[in-house]
């Protein structure tokens, strides 16, 4: 038996802002709210549940997404329409540039909440 990531809850101070900011990002559609979340589908039939608790403490946490090559510059284009500074690198010291990891590019910016998302052309060699 094979083992998948199904969904996973995903903190947020206002839900439906932080799914419209990724699904948007990303080009994705936000679904249906389900019970107290509301999710994003990535495509690859794992689902980023947003969670609303607007007086939860809660670390921001690094979400990593594999995308098109063809989609990165899209991407990029989008983050600076809604004016996200983009980085090279996850501690977020190099605006304004992408990287060049694993023969592909990749980048790194903050959703609304603070937490880390990644896109990026190409997996990590491991």
């Amino acid at each position: 038996m094979s083992v998948e990531l199904n969904h996973t809850a995903v903190h947020a101070r206002d839900k439906h802002l932080s799914a419209r900011f990724l699904a948007t990002i990303l080009g994705l559609e936000v679904g249906a709210p389900f019970g107290p979340f509301v999710p994003v589908d990535t495509g690859n039939r794992v689902t980023l549940d947003f969670y609303e608790d607007p007086d939860l403490t809660f670390v921001p946490q690094h979400y990593a997404f594999l995308v098109p090559d063809e989609e990165f510059d899209t991407m990029i284009a989008r983050l600076e329409v809604v004016g996200v500074t983009y980085f090279s690198d996850p501690h977020h010291r190099d605006p304004g540039r992408v990287n060049h990891l694993f023969g592909g590019r990749g980048a790194y910016f903050a959703d609304p909440d603070g937490h880390n998302l990644e896109i990026m052309t190409r997996p990590y060699a491991r």
